[in-house]
């Protein structure tokens, strides 16, 4: 998938006026690509039209127009955006109450290590950035990529039946795709 570059970021007064419409059209595809696993685990499968809205939004809030400072921005939220082969995701532990979070955020050590998408009889696990999981420290926003083979590729993108899995000793889910969850992520991962 295309990277962002400059030229694709809009200045405020531009932004401004798209920006209902804009960010209307984002939170639409994210109710496609934002996948509840259990009670307390959601990922967002994210691509450039999703990367392209959370720079916007944060050159907006913060007010940034310096160009170096958007383009370290742009470097930044670029490494969300997939790579050839690959889908990413935003990955949250969604954690409500916050009086035990740090013991209840350590239950979730080596989760980077449970986490696949199955299809058909391919399974594809999930590649953690690295650094956000510590022996003794996670984070509850991860970084997560799902880079697939030919088979798996193959498989995903006739359409065969794909669901998140989490098997972890101390959480397990898993999570059937919808057919229009698939769709928008095919899109991705034919691009």
């Amino acid at each position: 998938m295309k990277k962002i570059i400059l030229d694709d970021i809009l200045g405020f007064a531009a932004y401004e006026k798209v920006r209902d419409k804009f960010r209307e059209d984002v939170i639409d595809k994210k109710k496609r690509r934002r996948i509840a696993l259990g009670d307390r685990v959601s990922v967002v499968f994210e691509n450039r039209d999703t990367v392209t809205f959370q720079i916007q939004e944060m050159l907006r809030a913060e007010r940034i127009s310096d160009l170096d400072k958007i383009r370290e921005e742009i470097d930044v939220y670029n490494e969300l955006i997939p790579d050839r082969d690959e889908l990413s995701a935003t990955f949250f532990l969604e954690i409500e109450d916050q009086s035990h979070l740090r013991e209840d955020l350590l239950k979730f050590l080596g989760i980077d290590e449970a986490v696949f998408l199955k299809i058909g009889g391919c399974s594809v696990q999930a590649r953690f950035e690295e650094g956000r999981s510590k022996e003794d420290k996670i984070s509850a926003v991860q970084y997560v990529r799902f880079p697939f083979d030919a088979q798996a590729r193959a498989a995903f993108l006739a359409g065969e039946s794909a669901e998140l899995v989490i098997d972890h000793p101390n959480y397990r889910a898993r999570t059937a795709l919808t057919a229009e969850s698939q769709k928008s992520l095919a899109e991705d991962l034919a691009a």
